[in-house]
């Protein structure tokens, strides 16, 4: 480990423990922003701190927050497991993989337990002898699920005790929507069939029902009961037309959910589509958001850790767990997935990819309707301009600002262990991100100790920046409609608003390079401090705190994470590009797998490579004796 690390985490790396468990990380309000499970404690937790090409740009901003860590030790990896799912759901944490919106899901309560049982929707599932079905996206959808299923199952959803004596019946036994148990018009023996067939329904096993409704008609005709024959003929049909509105998967009856996830390679925005297959027909679907997600990295699992993520916290809340669930990509951890939700169910679960055939087929559809469901919900997205204009006009008024800030623009510096230091300058036009105006800077100079130095940093890339509106302005080459091309296509726009990511000091650089290039009467400033995201003013000693929860807040942190996540991803790229060639090339026996877990192991140092014995070598994953002696050897 070569970075700088605060005290208190260094000590607690030096102390963590050779056991499976679950492990916390702190920022410095002592607010938790991770969570995470590991075989080896010691072993997963050190790894975020090893400087490698192997981080990606959310574990890199992760690793930056980082001021403390604290740990659970468990006995087996399922113990920790369970332990994450609680620690995710209670905290939130920022940087991990979470669903979307993440409210308790409705589910349809039916109260078997009592006599006449009552059907409602509900968001908890409690252990009180109900029945409980779903969850479903929406309560919505529970409702219109209950819409159509009361007209051939009615039943009561009204608060009265049940005893057969009321004056009265309400006007769903009118529009028979209801059997009327409150006047003794319907028995219990019989008001519990018709609730038992709806379970069954909405269970997947509607051959059965429809079977029954067939039976009762036939029975009530043959008794010459011709109105009621007609009303089951009735129900009949609209339970036929139901279940013809569930796709047949397969002859074989079972009980299966298939997983496929769509996610945008840009922006990291993922969807998941969830296909309900009972007793071999498709009975639903669901579409679930996932935040923290990132753009997929290469050489990683990225389909496999999202399907992990996602079936820990969808299945936790789970009514009923099929005993096979297809997936899309295998998690990492799909053994440990395998026992904890067969532990759920009570049962055998079985992960599986399917290869061929019908089950690869519905694979390929759900993929293609995760893929359609995110496509929408980012169309949704780019339509809401009203929302992202008002941020705008909020912003406006809380800067004192005289005209909109219709062009932001963010610059941000990034740098890791003194190497690669980088600038990010990302632009919002009217609110939301305009990709192509995006700059980044790799920076030359030095501190006045020739080291790396972010105040340093920060003049050359706004100078770099600015440099460019006067020369533009200046050049007597260049005739109006020349200015007015080239300005829309470089960096010839003044922006109406420029945010530096950072305190009073880097404000005061900025302001400097400004007046360096006579623009600080043109273009208004402020500096985001990180800690409390207070706003700093040119000038004005006192920060001034947006308000919580207003859209402008919400804007200003968003350009800020931009220009954050778009300066480390650039920074990562230049680190891989500098380690792509390594002494350990020319060891005989070391390929790229190899080196690239030697690199990742020892942070990219070689020094300590150099140092390592055999059998530290060896414990690096692929590597064996041959190769570690070999290693050895060479240096």
């Amino acid at each position: 480990m070569t970075r700088q690390l605060p005290e208190k985490v260094a000590q607690k790396l030096e102390n963590l423990p050779d056991s499976p468990g679950c492990y916390q990380m702190l920022n410095a309000q002592g607010k938790v922003i991770y969570v995470g499970k590991a075989i080896v404690l010691r072993n997963r937790v050190r790894s975020y701190f090893h400087a490698s090409a192997q981080h990606s740009p959310k574990t890199l901003a992760l690793v930056e927050e980082i001021r403390d860590i604290s740990w659970w030790v468990t006995q087996t990896e399922l113990e920790a497991l369970v332990l994450e799912n609680e620690l995710i759901k209670r905290y939130q944490p920022h940087y991990n993989i979470r669903l979307k919106d993440d409210k308790q899901f409705p589910y349809i309560k039916i109260n078997w337990q009592d006599d006449f049982p009552k059907i409602e929707v509900v968001r908890k599932m409690r252990k009180d002898g109900a029945r409980y079905f779903g969850p479903y996206t929406s309560a919505r959808a529970c409702h219109q699920t209950l819409d159509a299923l009361r007209r051939v199952f009615p039943y009561r959803d009204c608060e009265r005790e049940i005893d057969g004596n009321d004056d009265r019946a309400c006007l769903y036994y009118h529009i028979k929507m209801c059997g009327a148990p409150c006047i003794g018009r319907q028995k219990r023996e019989e008001y519990r069939q018709i609730i038992k067939q709806l379970m069954d329904f909405l269970s997947g096993d509607t051959d059965l029902v429809i079977t029954q409704l067939e039976a009762q008609m036939a029975r009530a005709a043959e008794n010459l009961q011709f109105e009621l024959a007609a009303l089951y003929r009735d129900r009949l049909k609209s339970a036929q037309q139901i279940a013809e509105q569930q796709k047949i998967i397969n002859t074989s009856l079972e009980d299966a959910d298939y997983i496929a996830v769509a996610q945008d390679e840009r922006t990291g925005d993922t969807a998941v589509q969830v296909f309900m297959v009972r007793r071999g027909r498709l009975i639903g679907r669901d579409n679930v958001l996932l935040e923290g997600a990132e753009a997929p990295q290469a050489a990683v699992n990225q389909q496999g850790l999202l399907i992990g993520a996602f079936l820990q916290q969808f299945y936790d809340r789970m009514a009923f767990i099929p005993g096979l669930i297809l997936v899309q990509a295998m998690p990492p951890d799909w053994k440990v997935l395998e026992e904890w939700l067969g532990e759920k169910r009570n049962a055998k679960v079985e992960l599986r990819l399917p290869q061929r055939g019908a089950k690869r087929q519905l694979m390929e559809m759900a993929q293609q309707n995760a893929a359609e469901y995110l496509r929408l919900q980012q169309a949704e997205w780019a339509a809401d301009t009203n929302r992202q204009t008002n941020a705008v006009g909020e912003l406006q008024e809380m800067l004192g600002l005289e005209n909109p800030p219709s062009r932001m623009e963010c610059f941000d510096i990034s740098t890791l262990q003194g190497t690669n230091t980088v600038g990010s300058m990302v632009v919002f036009a009217k609110g939301a991100p305009l990709k192509s105006a995006y700059k980044r800077f790799k920076i030359q100079g030095k501190g006045s100790q020739g080291a790396p130095d972010d105040f340093a940093s920060m003049r050359e890339m706004l100078r770099r920046r600015f440099r460019r509106v006067v020369e533009e302005e200046n050049d007597p080459n260049l005739d109006p409609g020349q200015k007015a091309r080239k300005n829309d296509e470089s960096w010839g726009i003044l922006p109406d608003l420029v945010i530096i990511d950072g305190g009073k000091g880097q404000l005061g650089i900025a302001v400097e390079v400004l007046q360096e290039f006579g623009l600080e009467d043109r273009i208004p400033i402020v500096g985001l401090a990180k800690r409390e995201e207070e706003i700093f003013r040119p000038g004005e000693s006192n920060p001034l705190w947006l308000k919580r929860g207003s859209q402008a807040l919400y804007l200003v942190q968003r350009i800020r994470d931009e220009a954050h996540r778009f300066g480390i991803t650039y920074h990562r790229n230049l680190r891989g590009k500098a380690q792509l060639h390594s002494k350990l090339d020319d060891i005989k026996g070391i390929g790229p797998a190899r080196r690239k877990a030697l690199l990742q192991y020892y942070g990219g140092d070689l020094d300590k490579i150099r140092a390592a014995t055999v059998e530290d070598l060896m414990a690096v994953p692929g590597m064996n004796r041959k190769a570690a002696e070999a290693i050895k050897a060479q240096f």
